[in-house]
């Protein structure tokens, strides 16, 4: 028989970091719940028109898009990424740091770019004609721009350093000895990548490559513009020229169906894989020089993709801004860099702010509990923004309105719609769309700390509040401080769920620039690009600095 002693030794109510840890996994999770739910249950299931009509079409492209930057990527970036280890070239030390720079430039803004350079105003087809004498496009040939082609080379431009980041750790992970041994048992330059450094790169490789291909499904304005229909375009395209929230569901549910597809791939690819340091204290890979034709051919190999996903992008939004200097006084432009700084400063505090509480609340209840429920709430950042807005513009919608009417009913005054007639909405999916990156840097950096300094600071009379403020957050400063860096420009970056979610007459910078490049008004658009490409800048090279060998 129990007595009550030991009844209430076992049972204990839960504490406010319990209570607040489930509650911000069940916020993070809703918009995912909400849009199966919305596919499951339709007002009018038009499904079986969507399958007979554009259905296929829109996974066709998706998965060829998915598929051909996928493969460029890896080729990309881990090629890049074992020419800067293994070798010195001319150039060498500054593309090490460069080839990241791609990451601070949205794949839209490259789409601008590409097809302002490469139309038939743009400088090359004017070059060519003023070259050859040629009067019309009817007097050469000249492959189509807005095309799934070129849609591949600028989503690849932009993404290539997801894997170059990821492959380059691991190809300087390995220690010297094992590529020593390769050469010494006959290994010329290509065994040793194809025998050594890629099978130790290989589970690297396939997460940056799983990235990549989440990110392209996430994509709009690319897509957009060049005129490929992908499943994210058709959930804005049923959503809001149809009018059918099921239908867009229902798309939403196939996007989230291949993210979970990709997610499962990616871990079942790194299940049995296992590669271990042979010693503690590795010695680290001494480049070797090259010389002649192939040193030239190296620094060629890291330059193109330097170029397409950097340079080109920023050369013509340069230029177009320098024609373009009345732009930077409008208005428009003020009003649109004050709503960005506002909701990404807000989302990325409340984000980061959340994940602290989240980890500490979940390591307190326990590391099995931790280790189950912290994948589950990565899941906002797999699943594209688009999915998120119609996830919670739908609910959120219906909960405005009543409270709007219960308030009215009380008061006799309409306050209007609280969340979705405001940036809150936005604030919102910011969170929910961003809240794997900021949980997983604190996890990280929670893991970094010893357990007996906050244990030792409970011992002496500190609460978990005071644990978390005297002891972990001095420690975590800098890790932080990095997460609210990535989280605000990621939120900087952020089109799809900001063009679905954001109230009437609101602007960010990006919402800006799609505006006005889909009204071919790329000059007025260009430095609202340049100030969101500047922001992305900054955090590419703080990451770069964290990350330097």
């Amino acid at each position: 028989m129990i007595d009550q002693n030991s009844r209430n030794a076992v049972w204990r109510w839960p504490d406010s970091w319990s209570v607040g840890a489930v509650l911000v996994v069940m916020v993070v999770l809703a918009p995912v719940i909400s849009v199966l739910w919305i596919a499951l249950t339709p007002t009018e299931n038009i499904w079986p028109h969507l399958m007979s009509t554009v259905m296929p079409r829109y996974l066709g492209n998706t998965l060829v898009l998915m598929l051909g930057v996928a493969a460029v990527t890896a080729g990309l970036g881990t090629g890049t990424a074992w020419l800067v280890t293994m070798y010195r070239f001319p150039g060498r030390g500054w593309l090490d740091v460069a080839l990241l720079f791609p990451m601070a430039i949205p794949a839209y803004v490259g789409a601008y770019a590409l097809v302002d350079f490469l139309e038939y105003a743009g400088p090359l087809q004017a070059g060519m004609r003023a070259a050859f004498g040629w009067s019309s496009a009817q007097d050469y040939w000249f492959p189509e721009i807005r095309a799934r082609g070129p849609a591949v080379i600028v989503l690849s431009g932009a993404l290539f350093p997801y894997v170059y980041l990821l492959a380059r750790a691991a190809f300087r992970e390995t220690s010297a000895e094992a590529y020593e041994t390769a050469r010494a048992l006959g290994c010329g330059p290509w065994a040793l990548f194809w025998r050594v450094g890629l099978p130790m790169a290989r589970p690297a490789i396939a997460t940056g490559v799983a990235l990549v291909m989440m990110e392209t499904v996430a994509d709009y304005g690319t897509v957009q513009h060049f005129g490929v229909q992908t499943l994210t375009t058709g959930i804005f395209s049923t959503w809001l020229n149809g009018g059918n929230a099921g239908g867009a569901a229902q798309i939403a549910g196939v996007v989230l169906l291949l993210i979970f597809a990709l997610v499962a791939l990616e871990r079942l690819s790194r299940r049995r894989a296992r590669f271990f340091r042979t010693s503690r204290a590795a010695r680290p890979v001494q480049p070797k020089v090259l010389t002649g034709m192939r040193a030239g051919l190296a620094s060629l190999a890291c330059l193109i993709p330097f170029g397409i996903g950097f340079l080109l992008p920023v050369a013509v939004m340069a230029k177009l801004s320098v024609a373009n200097l009345d732009v930077w006084a409008d208005p428009g432009l003020g009003a649109a860099l004050v709503n960005t700084l506002m909701v990404g400063g807000i989302a990325a505090i409340v984000t980061v702010g959340a994940a602290l509480f989240l980890v500490y609340g979940l390591r307190m209840m326990g590391r099995e509990v931790a280790r189950w429920v912290l994948p589950v709430t990565a899941l906002g950042y797999a699943a594209p923004g688009a999915v998120l807005a119609l996830g919670l513009l739908i609910p959120l919608a219906a909960f405005d309105n009543w409270l709007a009417d219960g308030i009215e009913g009380v008061t006799g005054v309409d306050p209007g719609l609280i969340l979705t007639g405001t940036s809150a909405a936005i604030v919102l999916a910011y969170v929910v769309r961003f809240f794997g990156v900021a949980q997983g840097a604190v996890d990280t950096a929670f893991g970094r700390v010893s357990p007996n300094m906050p244990m030792a600071a409970r011992s002496l009379g500190r609460t978990a509040g005071g644990a978390l403020q005297a002891v972990y957050l001095p420690l975590m400063r800098g890790s932080v401080a990095t997460a609210l860096l990535i989280v605000f420009v990621d939120c900087v970056k952020e089109l799809p769920a900001t063009l679905l979610l954001r109230p009437f007459n609101f602007n960010t910078l990006s919402t800006r620039v799609f505006e006005l490049a889909s009204l071919e008004r790329l000059g007025e658009a260009a430095p609202a690009a340049l100030l969101v490409m500047g922001v992305g800048l900054i955090a590419v090279i703080a990451l770069a600095r964290a990350n330097r060998a």
